[in-house]
């Protein structure tokens, strides 16, 4: 049995930073100073020279250009305020989970209290929520079919204070289903 060890190096990670001070290979480049003023078209060792006599690194803004732009910045910092908006949209997005309650033809109050009671829950949080109602086989139970769509729109109504329904569904197969979102209390406090 052969075994392979792959050892990455931390090269392949460089690629995605951005070019700094030696790693700029451009021989000429326009330099812009910390404070935003243009000193013109200069070589690179120059530029390096000038950012470092400021206390400052020469950072490689955009490396695409005819006359790649270099600037003079702290590139720690600059590497730290990154990773903080980085940060800050990750905490910022949300995503969007489907949750599912099903209910029963049949189902009773206390039942019935308690699928509200989940779904209030699952609203709080932020989820989607699907309610749907399933029929087994047998003509029987879809003779209930009438009795079973005043159940998901007594679910829905007593769910009103909370979601608002964004799709409405007719008998699909077996089951018929609503998916509710939940209100923005935002809107509600305008």
């Amino acid at each position: 049995m052969n075994r392979r060890c792959f050892i990455i190096s931390k090269n392949v990670d460089r690629k995605s930073e951005a070019l700094v001070n030696e790693n700029i290979e451009a021989e000429r480049v326009l330099v812009i100073d910390a404070d935003g003023t243009a000193l013109g078209e200069m070589q690179i060792d120059e530029a390096i020279n000038k950012a470092r006599t400021n206390n400052y690194d020469l950072v490689c803004v955009a490396p695409n250009a005819k006359v790649p732009v270099c600037r003079f910045m702290d590139y720690s910092k600059y590497r730290y305020e990154l990773q903080k908006r980085a940060r800050e949209s990750r905490k910022n997005q949300k995503v969007v989970v489907l949750k599912e309650i099903r209910l029963s033809p049949v189902i009773g109050q206390k039942d019935f209290e308690t699928k509200l009671k989940t779904g209030k829950e699952f609203l709080a949080d932020g989820s989607k929520l699907k309610v749907s109602i399933y029929f087994p086989r047998g003509k029987r139970r879809l003779l209930q079919f009438e009795s079973s769509t005043d159940i998901l729109d007594r679910y829905v109504a007593a769910m009103d204070e909370y979601a608002t329904v964004e799709t409405k569904s007719a008998l699909d197969g077996r089951n018929s289903h609503y998916i509710l979102v939940p209100k923005n209390k935002k809107k509600d406090k305008e």
